[in-house]
């Protein structure tokens, strides 16, 4: 396999293909918050029946937070950006390399800092902490199968760390009563 077919995004798209799509759903993006006031008059109305209040984050709610959890929102947000853009990007380059262990470190800093949070389930563990046990066991036996070769390995590995370890783990730290949801809906 080239180097250019290493990304999923190259591999179906193209370059040019690629930076089209992303300039596409930028404008896009930009179109309808420019015009979210006018298009969706009534969906304010509607999420604040719900509950549902978007607003700036309160960075103050964030502050107030002990350490541990500074740490572990900090270290997911760093590998949450740093594992999309590995994800996008060409893998086995120096930069992929680079990032990866980047990203392990973040992953692992995330995943232990996560056993000293534990304020919602009255000091004990919750299934959440579930997810922080196979990504500790998981980052090591990651890296283990690459530096053995075994790309398909690490691939499956690392993706599935990325989606149960961050982004599902992320959409339960969402739910109500919870600090994401406070700082960004409630």
């Amino acid at each position: 396999m080239d180097a250019k077919a290493k990304s999923i995004g190259r591999l179906v798209l193209g370059d040019d293909a690629l930076r089209n799509a992303i300039l596409g759903v930028a404008l896009a993006v930009l179109i309808v918050v420019v015009a979210a006031p006018r298009m969706f008059g009534g969906m304010g109305a509607f999420l604040v029946e719900r509950g549902v209040h978007p607003h700036a984050p309160d960075l103050s709610l964030l502050a107030a937070q002990p350490l541990a959890i500074k740490i572990h929102l900090t270290a997911a947000v760093t590998a949450l950006l740093i594992g999309v853009a590995l994800m996008m990007r060409v893998k086995g380059t120096g930069l992929h390399k680079a990032l990866g262990w980047t990203w392990v470190i973040a992953m692992g800093v995330t995943a232990v800092s996560s056993l000293f949070i534990r304020q919602l389930n009255h000091g004990h563990f919750s299934f959440i902490h579930l997810l922080s046990g196979w990504t500790i066991v998981g980052l090591p036996g990651a890296v283990y199968a690459i530096k053995r070769g075994k790309v398909a390995t690490h691939r499956k590995a690392m993706t599935g760390m990325f989606v149960g370890g961050l982004l599902l783990a992320g959409l339960f730290a969402f739910i109500p009563g919870r600090l994401l949801w406070a700082l960004f809906l409630g």
